[in-house]
């Protein structure tokens, strides 16, 4: 992935397992900052209250990290659970894995197993989405062009977003930065100089 885009959670997701008799529920939240973030671990502290553990991890793209086993062994429940985003490459999210006690003691090498499970399953139900920064291009051609025009704009990647038909149509595309300059060009070769190609922002 290049610097112009990133993974995230694509929504929310939740998964349960059980492990000899605990349960463990991973909720997984996109989020853009950390009181996003500690918003939702919060949330969920006051709602489930009888829980005996909410191990929490949040990653954002600013570089912020945090995460606690809330009182599991060392190194047995939050690292298992953030080796599933680095894994997945997957940033601005957070979260929590919440688990009631069953009565039988997993050791740490059964608690790595039941987070990591719990969390990479949460984070499939979650999905990813890829968010990258797009340019808006707005395009002026005779009708006789439109069909082409459709067609350049989508060989190269981009999208059209919005379409207008006055005396000549309009056509607004969304294209991956870096690439307007090649849709642009592929226009111009496409029309021959008859379509007129603007940067929008």
């Amino acid at each position: 992935m290049d610097g112009s885009s990133y993974l995230r959670p694509y929504r929310s997701g939740s998964a349960e397992i059980t492990e000899k008799r605990s349960r463990f529920l991973a909720r997984v939240e996109p989020v853009e900052s950390e009181s996003e973030a500690l918003a939702f671990l919060d949330g969920l502290r006051r709602s489930e209250r009888d829980a005996t553990h909410h191990v929490y991890v949040y990653g954002l793209r600013d570089g912020a990290l945090r995460y606690s086993d809330d009182g599991e062994p060392h190194g047995s429940s939050a690292m298992p659970a953030l080796t599933v985003f680095r894994g997945a490459g997957v940033t601005d999210f957070c979260c929590v894995v919440t688990r009631w006690f069953g009565g039988t003691l997993l050791g740490v090498g059964g608690l790595q197993r039941a987070y990591s499970a719990a969390a990479a399953a949460a984070l499939r139900a979650a999905g990813t989405a890829e968010v990258r920064l797009w340019t808006r291009l707005g395009f002026t051609a005779p009708y006789s062009f439109y069909d082409r025009l459709c067609r350049c704009i989508e060989d190269c990647g981009a999208s059209a977003a919005d379409s207008e038909f006055t005396d000549r149509v309009r056509v607004t595309a969304l294209v991956p930065a870096g690439g307007e300059a090649g849709l642009m060009e592929r226009v111009r070769d496409m029309s021959a100089g008859g379509v007129l190609a603007e940067t929008l922002g």
